[in-house]
């Protein structure tokens, strides 16, 4: 299959295509290339990296002769997260909405027949303590939150016989990836324990959380693209395991127990945090088959501290430009790499 996967130099996305390269589709690249000196070259990837026909454009500068003999589309590209959306909130929209829809109008009229465009659990928003399935009530909290719904909404109005749009919810992600991002509270919190010698909260640590590694959520990707498009088409999938919902509070003495004798520290104006949610995958794995996920927590923490150590990350590698992705951003706005609506000059390399 020819799969087209936008944003496929970040985080998630140079994971992703190994794997689908290591399941025999023949992948082309749409990136801007924003992020790409974020690596986090002192850790060993085996996989990467592995070379793609790349397109470098902007989203919002796609037109259908991108997608053009392309089977599939996977839909990664976008502002990443909750800080990165509320940086500008028109922007968010600008880019996670309305540039998400432009893609999937240019590969439906360029005939590709099936897009998964990557949404996310944090819909759910503040939504208390019920295990949450795709039918739940939605309630974002946040302007990233609220691209992704409408992102949904718009894309799935183009379904119908020959297009087949598909919405994967991806909890929050963690673990290894050569394009590290320390904005994920997972590797977070372990920077934090391997830079400091304790694991630095923020918030009161109440919330809750659906954990996934970015190796299954990648999985996933790489599996659901292969199905029957009439099996999918126009459904949404909540990419979580039931059995990692826990509390940031709980993640954080786990992981201060084993990377730092147990030490934890509260930011002096940690608060509650408004998104919260425990989210159920069961949709998922009717689909894909019941044990699905390979990845936990306890076993990662150890494979990221090996790897921040061997790093040797400071305080300023978490928080700063060279690993965080709004303020990487920002010091390219400063430099003036990009200008202050994120457009870069696209070019093409093969």
């Amino acid at each position: 299959m020819r799969v087209l996967v936008t944003g496929h130099g970040g985080y998630l996305g140079s994971i992703l295509v190994p794997e689908l390269v290591r399941a025999g589709h023949a992948v082309t690249g749409l990136d801007s290339g924003l992020f790409d000196d974020c690596v986090l070259r002192e850790a060993d990837f085996p996989d990467t990296p592995v070379p793609v026909r790349t397109i470098r454009k902007d989203i919002r500068e796609t037109a259908p002769g991108d997608f053009e003999g392309q089977d599939a589309v996977i839909h990664l590209a976008g502002l990443s997260n909750d800080p990165l959306g509320s940086f500008d909130p028109d922007l968010t929209k600008e880019i996670n909405h309305l540039a998400a829809v432009r893609v999937a109008r240019h590969a439906k009229s360029a005939g590709v027949r099936i897009l998964l465009a990557a949404s996310s659990c944090s819909v759910y928003g503040a939504s208390g303590d019920e295990l949450l399935t795709e039918t739940s009530p939605f309630a974002p909290v946040t302007p990233y939150a609220v691209s992704k719904l409408r992102m949904e909404e718009d894309i799935g109005k183009l379904a119908d016989a020959s297009f087949a749009p598909v919405f994967l919810r991806s909890g929050t992600v963690y673990g290894l990836s050569p394009m590290i991002r320390f904005d994920l509270v997972v590797n977070n919190l372990v920077a934090w324990a391997c830079a400091t010698g304790e694991v630095f909260l923020k918030s009161d640590g109440k919330a809750w959380r659906p954990l996934v590694h970015a190796a299954d959520v990648a999985r996933s990707f790489a599996a659901m693209v292969s199905l029957p498009a009439e099996r999918v088409g126009g459904e949404a999938f909540n990419i979580a395991d039931n059995a990692q919902n826990v509390t940031i509070i709980e993640l954080a003495k786990k992981i201060a127990g084993q990377v730092c004798d147990g030490r934890l520290r509260f930011s002096r104006t940690a608060d509650t945090d408004r998104r919260n949610y425990k989210v159920s995958g069961d949709k998922l794995l009717a689909m894909l088959g019941g044990d699905w996920f390979r990845y936990d927590v306890d076993s990662e923490v150890t494979r990221l501290a090996e790897a921040f150590r061997k790093a040797k990350l400071t305080p300023e590698d978490i928080e700063g430009a060279r690993f965080s992705r709004l303020p990487h951003l920002k010091r390219a706005i400063a430099c003036g790499r990009i200008d202050d609506r994120l457009f870069a000059s696209p070019v093409l390399a093969d």
